[in-house]
């Protein structure tokens, strides 16, 4: 098939490649002609494990091209998939501007029958809204082309999108049209040679789909967090209470791991708008507005129990801080506990030293400039270099090098041999053995403050 992808982050590259390994003819637009110019180049915008070498082998054998031109990117494809960034709101409800905007142009241009697939994780009623504003573009031309909005939400994990889109738990598309159904039934066909993934469904269905999953994950994450820091009071180790209870199949292992709380561009935002459409609609949702303070305090655990131990003035304190972006494997800083870590290490005067085994470049670039200035924060070249002379590590990030370190390095680096897991990554019994003073998550005896 010939399709039009349009926004090239982790979405819409993602979804545009996938589809050409697969043979498909794929053109991704972008408003953004440097980032296109980088694309053609091979040089990706985004940090995803494998997407690389995916792409540059799709662009080489030419199914996969790059646009800034929409309308010239419509001329041969009949399936649109809109997957440009909706960012929240002042009030945290879903910013549809950029979502809208394509599908304006869609209608300016629109010439023959076409299927428009929202990718972008929408509010429910969006689709209605896409189709609306088509049809307004394609009444001022005083043309009539049919057409379907479809919604298709995207289930993809930084750091593992590749595997995800071409191993799906799931495929959900929301259609009430046949046509449209029979077309991405095809589509998708390559994805399901193993077993049936594809679910259809209503359209509001589907866009409900994607928020109520990612709200539950975040659920079970908060929910943990919370008996982390009941533990703490009670002297109770939480990590046996994880797989207590991970044991059990009706509740199983995943997203039960408590730690400085969760980040990134999904679970924060989507969280959010879900509590927005609960209040459009004149229902209070407790457990959502519950999960999002947990885990907005939850941010704060690591700061708090530096504090217990050195008290609230950090001047003169230097810290080593192991992992700055929101999860392993992905470069993505948004919403991440480590940089609400830094900036309450910063205010209270501290010094860090911190590393990352690939957010670098995110946190030269949006970070504060006057944390670098200043050399309060300074980037290490390695992740024991982050560690030499400071009073304490810190982790923050569970990537796989900080898994099993050398601590016999560490000790002989650090003026102080104290560890503060903001993952739970370190047996506190072990910890001992090496001669390192150490504060988990939930930890029992092993843990400072309430």
């Amino acid at each position: 098939m010939h399709l039009t992808v349009i926004g090239t982050g982790y979405v819409g590259l993602v979804t545009g490649t996938c589809f050409a390994e697969m043979g498909n003819n794929v053109t991704c637009v972008d408003i953004d002609a440097k980032k296109i110019e980088g694309l053609e180049r091979g040089v990706l915008p985004i940090y995803e494990p494998g997407l690389d070498v995916l792409v540059k082998r799709n662009h080489s054998e030419r199914r996969l091209s790059f646009s800034t031109s929409l309308a010239e990117a419509m001329k041969q494809a009949s399936v649109l998939f809109i997957a440009v960034g909706t960012p929240p709101g002042e009030d945290g409800s879903a910013d549809l501007k950029y979502v809208l905007d394509v599908a304006r142009e869609i209608g300016q241009h629109m010439s023959a029958y076409t299927i428009i697939v929202d990718k972008s994780t929408v509010p429910v009623g969006t689709a209605e809204k896409v189709r609306k504003a088509i049809q307004v573009e394609l009444d001022r031309r005083g043309v009539s082309f049919d057409f379907d909005v479809v919604s298709n939400p995207e289930f993809l994990k930084e750091g593992a999108a590749v595997d995800d889109f071409m191993r799906p738990d799931r495929v959900v598309i929301g259609t009430e049209s046949t046509q449209a159904r029979d077309v991405l039934q095809e589509l998708y066909a390559p994805f399901n040679r193993n077993h049936e993934r594809v679910m259809f469904m209503g359209v509001r269905d589907a866009e409900m789909t994607k928020y109520t999953a990612n709200a539950l994950l975040a659920t079970k994450i908060s929910f943990m967090n919370e008996i982390a820091n009941l533990c703490e009071r009670m002297g109770v180790d939480v990590e046996n209470v994880r797989k207590g209870i991970g044991s059990d199949s009706r509740i199983g292992y995943s997203f039960i791991y408590p730690g400085c709380g969760y980040g990134g561009s999904c679970f924060p935002k989507d969280v959010k708008a879900l509590i927005h459409m609960a209040e459009d609609f004149e229902f209070e949702p407790y457990i959502l507005r519950s999960v999002e303070e947990r885990n907005e305090r939850q941010k704060h655990r690591l700061f708090e129990k530096i504090v217990a131990r050195y008290g609230e003035d950090l001047s003169g304190c230097t810290f080593g801080l192991w992992g700055l972006s929101f999860k392993p494997g992905t470069d993505d800083i948004r919403e991440a506990p480590a940089v609400i870590l830094l900036e309450r290490l910063m205010a209270a005067g501290a010094r860090v030293q911190a590393y990352d085994p690939v957010a670098m470049e995110s946190a030269r670039r949006e970070l504060s400039p006057a944390w670098f200035d200043s050399k309060q924060l300074i980037l290490a070249q390695h992740q024991y270099d982050a560690l030499e002379g400071v009073d304490a590590m810190v982790l923050v990030t569970e990537w796989k090098p900080f898994r099993h370190p050398d601590f016999n390095v560490m000790r002989k680096l650090m003026k102080v041999a104290r560890i503060f897991d903001g993952r739970n990554q370190y047996d506190p019994r072990q910890m001992k053995q090496e001669g390192f003073d150490y504060i988990g998550i939930g930890r029992g005896n092993n843990s400072l403050g309430a």
